[in-house]
């Protein structure tokens, strides 16, 4: 990853620079069969990864669906207009998410805390990513449940549909935006050097 006046800008021949084949292992998934450990996961946090051109980002999620739509196996996450990755979404075909099983939690406090438009997350982080199968954007090189989606829907959320009840999660209305991914690939990773 590049530094310079944009930190999150990432050159193309640097931007999937992978670990040797046998550090990280990987096996795909039913992502059914893992649903439940991975809303569990994801309550707790998850990592969600957006590329496009050079403008990488990586923040933390607490809040996504998963379920069957259009006949296809779709993920759904939502992104608020005041993060730094909703720039970078708007314009990707598909984004990543890397739903850690262990061991993340400071990682996954930072990137939710922290902003990429501050510095760069990866470096200040000590996150590593990796190259998805089929998605453009990569996944992040963590033991734990990885899904490559391509975005097939967006739509901002208009406060007047939401129930009454529910807009005080939105204090200084920056109401999010739905983003619904076909799920291309569900696989799991273990990194050999953590172990």
């Amino acid at each position: 990853l590049a530094e310079g006046p944009n930190p999150t800008k990432c050159e193309s021949d640097l931007r999937f620079q992978p670990p040797s084949a046998y550090d990280t292992y990987m096996e795909r998934v039913n992502y059914e069969a893992v649903l439940p450990l991975v809303m569990k996961q994801i309550k707790q946090g998850a990592f969600l990864t957006a590329l496009a051109g050079d403008d990488l980002n990586v923040m933390t999620i607490g809040w996504a669906s998963l379920g069957f739509i259009w006949g296809k196996s779709i993920m759904t996450i939502a992104v608020r207009p005041t993060r730094h990755t909703f720039g970078i979404i708007e314009r990707a075909t598909d984004f990543t998410v890397s739903v850690p099983l262990s061991g993340m939690d400071k990682e996954l406090e930072f990137c939710g805390t922290n902003s990429g438009r501050a510095g760069n997350k990866f470096k200040k982080s000590g996150l590593e990513i990796f190259p998805s199968i089929k998605a453009h954007t990569p996944i992040l090189m963590v033991p734990g449940i990885h899904y490559e989606c391509r975005i097939v829907f967006k739509s901002p959320m208009d406060p007047k549909n939401l129930a009454e009840d529910y807009k005080h999660l939105y204090p200084q209305k920056d109401f999010h935006t739905l983003y619904f991914g076909e799920i291309l690939e569900c696989y799991s990773t273990a990194d050999e050097r953590i172990k």
